[in-house]
């Protein structure tokens, strides 16, 4: 077989490190972020070990899900979503130290995430070209997509509280943040703003929905809430997204192959 034959038999496109954006996705993202607020008040609230223990704790977990994550040749849906849940408990617990430990309240943290939010875009945009998920092929990218990626989910936290917080409660607050992703949907398939930048303004808002679906089960009833306590609701979560890997089809993103990772020609 000549090299010419052999290299028209190599895919146009590159597999990504991380999942194809399906309605799938969607699902267990909002998912992990229930269980993200719920896991990460477990360890701050319920077991008493405070914002910033929990926080060191849930951060160590992450740095080492993120290394496995990188140094893995391939997409592997358990590893992915597991580093995403501890990205957002460890959200959780950072947005809670820097609102109430830090005192800066739940506008100043949210600012402060925002700015980290669009730093970290700007940076891998002047490194890679493009903030693309189907880009995620790697290790620079990667490394900027999980930052990224903590950055929102911790700026999602901050967003949900201080939604809730302003006097619509965790029921308002899931409204308001689900009505926000029907408008983003509505865009994606009826205009030609970027894709790329509502993906990520959708990914933002699935966090706080999260969040105010997570208060909303583990709060006391005067408050609004169902009163689950909040290992039982982590718990019933987790069984959720299981089930959810188990039965929603889990594929790569892909990308078109450069011309530097196409095969050599005599």
């Amino acid at each position: 077989m000549s090299v010419d034959t052999a290299a028209s038999k190599v895919p146009d496109t590159v597999a990504s490190k991380v999942p194809a954006v399906t309605l799938g996705f969607w699902i267990i993202k909002i998912a992990c972020t229930t269980l993200g607020e719920t896991g990460g008040d477990t360890l701050s609230m319920t077991f008493n070990l405070g914002y910033l223990v929990s926080t060191l704790i849930f951060a160590t977990v992450l740095v080492v899900l993120v290394a496995c994550q990188i140094a893995a040749k391939r997409f592997h849906p358990y590893l992915y979503w597991a580093t995403i849940i501890a990205s957002t408990t460890a959200g959780t617990t950072l947005a809670d130290f820097a609102d109430r430990s830090l005192g800066i309240g739940y506008l100043g943290g949210s600012l402060l995430l925002l700015a980290c939010v669009l730093a970290s875009l700007a940076l891998w945009y002047r490194s890679e070209g493009t903030v693309s998920v189907d880009t995620i092929s790697t290790p620079r990218a990667e490394a900027f997509y999980w930052l990224t990626i903590t950055f929102s989910q911790t700026l999602g936290t901050a967003l949900g509280d201080w939604v809730a917080d302003a006097g619509l409660g965790y029921r308002g607050g899931a409204l308001v943040f689900g009505a926000l992703l029907v408008l983003l949907a509505i865009a994606y398939y009826r205009t030609s703003i970027s894709r790329v930048w509502l993906f990520w303004a959708a990914f933002i808002l699935t966090r706080p929905l999260g969040a105010t679906v997570g208060d909303f089960f583990d709060k006391p009833i005067a408050e609004g809430g169902l009163n689950v306590s909040r290992p039982l609701a982590s718990a019933i979560i987790l069984v959720f997204i299981v089930i959810c890997l188990l039965v929603i089809p889990q594929r790569p993103g892909s990308h078109p192959r450069s011309a530097a990772e196409a095969p050599p020609r005599n």
